[in-house]
């Protein structure tokens, strides 16, 4: 048959969806990753749960397909081929009865813990990696689940508790990936720094960096999703000590404001967030730091939201995000009374990211006149577009590079910066 898998949603979902990919491969199935591919025999639609907008993307793309569904077998009518549409992943484990009885077109519904029986592979979903993504860069998920009580995120209430993968398991995957090309991996799990400690005792992140930066022969090794309470600070002098290991940090923080910070469960407050930060920089004086925030938390107050942006400017992060809160069914801060309007909320999202606009504009000007190296992830128009070591695909800063001269796709160069933006950069290639 030919499959077309579309993912929704993380970078998680995404390693998900390749594995699904993996096993159909082998099965003898033509694998495709294009939710515009309309010529497929089944389509497969791996959904987001994790926040309001995400999962109202997941619904759309559902209620799209089974229209794409319904105009294939009419083309089809008379050969008698018949389309099969199947939706899995988060929405599925939340919502499965009320997506069954809302959508009665769709032919089959697996939640996260169902792989298995989505691809007939006898209870032993093993990892079988079909990638999705270029084939210079690739993601390693290094455990399933979450053990975090975050108030407000439904993610242990969908995935289950945390579960580590074997050391051994990950370095063997991260060189069959590099094997097939990855020059770039990127760590990857719902709290990468909790690592280690439900299979050996212990963190174990530092341990599993340092063998993937002497093992694996990736050239980037990129850290991702990391937790700030009890970040495992060996795992910082490791990301010092190896070239390959990118220096960046992508940490959540969410917000700054003790009293909220207590409310959501971090386990971290104010002063423990400006230490963690301050260790960074101490240790690492070129990192990256990428962070999330969470703006109109139940009782934020106006005073707190200040702070919060008080807080943007002086730690004048490299990236950052920011998210309007969205009640989740079935979290703790669902019971809380949910007191800034939407339009509030929304105010407030446009008004930290106009101040990190500021910021990443200023650092971006700064880096006008140095030489980088940069993988070319794409060619677009006239320009080669590539990124720094400081730059994550697909959410970060891209880098563009007139197109005068033939580069390789997945390939490093040394480039001159000539132009910045708030996100973007221009440069010329230097000779090496």
């Amino acid at each position: 048959m030919k499959i077309n898998i579309i993912t929704l949603g993380c970078s998680k979902n995404t390693v998900d969806s390749e594995n699904v990919a993996g096993h159909f491969t082998k099965a003898g199935h033509t694998i495709y990753f294009d939710r515009d591919k309309n010529d497929c025999d089944t389509v497969i639609v791996n959904t987001c749960g994790f926040i309001g907008d995400a999962k109202e993307e997941s619904i759309n793309v559902l209620l799209e397909q089974i229209q794409a569904k319904k105009y294939f077998n009419q083309r089809h009518a008379r050969d008698g081929r018949r389309r099969k549409l199947i939706a899995v992943g988060c929405l599925v484990e939340r919502y499965r009865d009320q997506l069954i009885a809302e959508m009665p077109e769709v032919d089959a519904w697996y939640g996260v813990h169902e792989w298995d029986k989505l691809t007939n592979s006898d209870n032993s979903f093993a990892q079988l990696r079909q990638t999705s993504t270029p084939t210079h860069y690739a993601y390693l998920k290094i455990a399933e689940g979450c053990n975090r009580s975050c108030s407000y995120c439904a993610i242990p209430l969908i995935r289950g508790k945390h579960v580590s993968r074997p050391i051994d398991e990950l370095v063997e995957e991260a060189k069959a990936l590099v094997a097939d090309g990855a020059k770039e991996i990127i760590v990857i799990s719902q709290d990468t720094t909790y690592y280690g400690l439900d299979l050996y005792g212990k963190r174990r992140l530092g341990d599993l960096l340092e063998r993937l930066a002497t093992e694996s022969g990736a050239s980037w090794i990129r850290l991702h999703y990391t937790y700030p309470t009890s970040f495992p600070v060996d795992a910082i002098d490791v990301i010092r000590r190896y070239d390959n290991i990118c220096n960046y940090i992508d940490i959540p923080l969410q917000h700054i404001n003790s009293r909220i910070l207590s409310s959501m469960q971090r386990g971290i407050d104010r002063e423990g967030t400006l230490s963690l930060l301050n260790t960074f920089r101490a240790q690492l004086p070129d990192v990256c730091i990428r962070t999330t925030l969470i703006v109109g938390y139940p009782g934020e107050t106006e005073a707190e939201f200040e702070e919060l942006k008080q807080f943007v400017r002086e730690a004048r992060f490299d990236r950052m995000g920011c998210f309007a809160y969205s009640p989740e069914e079935g979290t703790p801060a669902e019971k809380l009374l949910d007191t800034v309007s939407e339009e509030e909320k929304q105010r407030r999202v446009s008004e930290l990211m106009a101040i990190q606009e500021q910021i990443s504009l200023a650092k971006n000007q700064a880096r006008v006149g140095h030489n980088y190296r940069v993988i070319i992830d794409r060619h677009e128009g006239s320009h080669y577009v590539g990124r720094t070591e400081y730059d994550s695909p697909d959410i970060d800063d891209e880098i563009l590079i007139p197109d005068t001269a033939p580069l390789r796709v997945g390939e490093f160069y040394q480039a001159r910066i000539t132009q910045a933006l708030e996100n973007d950069l221009f440069a010329e290639l230097v000779a090496v």
